[in-house]
């Protein structure tokens, strides 16, 4: 969740390492990959440095740099003898397992117009507002029927709404110099942005409509040479030159925090409570940094003239939700004075231990069974409990139940505290207290999701890899067929075409689309997991 400071090398655990390299060799090869993981096993390097140990040369490494800083996973800091190191993001470069969910999110949030944005920005690390504008719109044209075209006055408004609902940008920028300062530049370029200035959309008239490509060009290469000379007619990027944006992760991780808290609120109770939660999240949006454990307190009237329209419960049926949410055992919402009908607030840091909690309850259940799930929830509950209270309290015969006990500690779902009543730590004379260290499990689940995510990306790429030729067949054959049926071609000449791909192979083909689409729902799956179990830990840790 955290876009900011790195970890340092000696947190990262092998999984971790292993993603990182996985993900970065998918999504921008293997000098890249070769480079990033260099940094992210060593910590900060200056470029030498860095050319040395991985032996490859400057510019394959300057080149490498310079994609992974534009993506916002390596960082540079000038050091105090005035070398420009160079120190990889590991945890930014885990967020590219969610890129997927970020861009399903905007769909859902803005549409399709929303979702192409956020893509491209996704895709180019940081981009101009009128090349997203532009490219945009020619992507919307492309998919749209003949003789349709998409404006660039649309596109710029869906910009304008995620920029004001902070989902994106702006990226920091060299501030202007002064022109008479005679002495020599600063080895690296120190980045500034003012807080006021994050959202702020230049003033841009943007006229025009996406474009095809023209089917006699034959690859998209040429495309941006063909758009150039078109710029410099309108003269159309000089206002916003160098102001780039760039996606505001820490905002979506905001949503899907706030998505989770509602759905498990209307599991527990029932779509009012939810709403009215809702209700009180969206109102905390602004006022409340992503990091804090608390909302801003909300009055009873202020969350009553902001549900939504339409939603026509009391007042007086809304105060009754609020005090029956405030008194749930799982604490979600807290009081926080009488003022204004009642001040209640969201306890975001218990409702992210809840759904951990939760998290790690399904997976004992899952693995073990449901009676070492009840012991689980009783040892969470009484805090501490010997052997014996284990056995009374959950109503499991002993031999079962020390099996389950020794299962959970041996998997660090539990832990065994000891509490001498002598200094010579005799067993004979020893307490041993079963607990459960809710941090420390999420931490170790945390790293085995880790693990099956490199597994399925890995198991993912052989399925490829061992349908290749098939899938480069099939590729080609798809080809060939677009392009006939653009030329108009006769249903016979299209079908010969279509026989290319016997019925094994189409057969072969179905499994193999089947596969993937397993993997990757699956992928995105246990990134769910991961997102709730680093929002507990993080919250935690803050709090210590």
């Amino acid at each position: 969740m955290n876009n900011g400071s790195s970890k340092a090398p000696s947190a990262m655990t092998q999984a971790e390492i292993k993603l990182c390299s996985l993900l970065l060799q998918e999504h921008f090869g293997e000098i890249v990959e070769k480079i990033g993981v260099h940094l992210i096993r060593t910590g900060s390097q200056p470029l030498r440095v860095i050319a040395h140990d991985t032996k490859a040369s400057l510019d394959q490494v300057k080149k490498a740099l310079c994609v992974l800083i534009h993506h916002n996973l390596v960082i540079y800091h000038v050091h105090k003898r005035g070398v420009v190191e160079y120190e990889a993001q590991c945890s930014r470069v885990l967020r590219m397992l969610r890129y997927p969910r970020y861009i399903y999110t905007t769909k859902t949030l803005y549409g399709d117009t929303g979702e192409l944005i956020v893509e491209e920005l996704l895709l180019n690390g940081k981009m101009t507002m009128s090349a997203v504008v532009k490219k945009v719109a020619d992507r919307l044209t492309e998919t749209m029927e003949d003789g349709k075209t998409m404006d660039y006055a649309e596109v710029s408004n869906a910009f304008v709404r995620l920029a004001d609902t902070h989902f994106v940008q702006r990226c920091p920028l060299v501030p202007d110099t002064d022109s008479s300062d005679p002495g020599p530049p600063p080895p690296a370029p120190n980045l500034v942005i003012n807080e006021k200035d994050m959202y702020l959309v230049p003033k841009l008239s943007l006229i025009g409509k996406g474009k095809r490509r023209r089917s006699s060009d034959e690859d998209a290469a040429g495309e941006p040479k063909a758009k150039k000379p078109r710029c410099t007619d309108n003269e159309e990027p000089t206002p916003d030159d160098g102001i780039y944006w760039q996606v505001n992760l820490d905002r979506f991780h905001q949503h899907f925090r706030d998505q989770a808290i509602v759905s498990a609120v209307a599991n527990r109770m029932d779509q009012t409570s939810s709403e009215i939660v809702r209700t009180m999240l969206r109102m905390s949006e602004i006022t409340t940094p992503s990091g804090a454990p608390f909302t801003q307190p909300l009055s009873s009237n202020e969350i009553f003239r902001s549900l939504p329209v339409g939603y026509n419960i009391s007042k007086q049926v809304l105060d009754q939700y609020l005090t029956l949410l405030a008194d749930d055992p799982l604490e979600f919402i807290g009081k926080a004075g009488d003022s204004g009908g009642g001040m209640y607030v969201i306890n975001l840091h218990k409702a992210l231990a809840s759904l951990s909690t939760a998290t790690l309850e399904s997976v004992i259940q899952e693995r073990f069974g449901s009676r070492c799930a009840r012991i689980f929830r009783l040892v969470l509950q009484k805090k501490h409990l010997e052997q014996k209270q284990v056995e009374d309290f959950a109503m499991i015969p002993a031999k079962e139940a020390k099996d389950m006990l020794y299962k959970m500690l041996s998997e660090n779902f539990i832990s065994l505290q000891e509490i001498p009543k002598t200094p010579d730590h005799a067993p004979s004379r020893t307490f041993y207290l079963y607990t459960v260290n809710v941090l420390s499990a999420a931490r170790m689940l945390l790293h085995r999701c880790y693990k099956s995510i490199a597994n399925l990306i890995e198991r993912r790429q052989f399925e490829t890899k061992e349908n290749k030729r098939l899938l480069e067949k099939s590729q080609r054959v798809e080809a060939i067929m677009a392009s006939m049926q653009a030329t108009g071609a006769e249903e016979v000449q299209l079908q010969e075409i279509e026989e290319m791909i016997t019925a094994p192979e189409r057969q072969q083909l179905e499994t193999l689309k089947r596969n993937v689409n397993k993997l990757d729902a699956s992928e995105i799956q246990v990134d769910e997991t991961i997102f709730l179990l680093e929002s507990y830990i993080e919250s935690t840790m803050k709090r210590q």
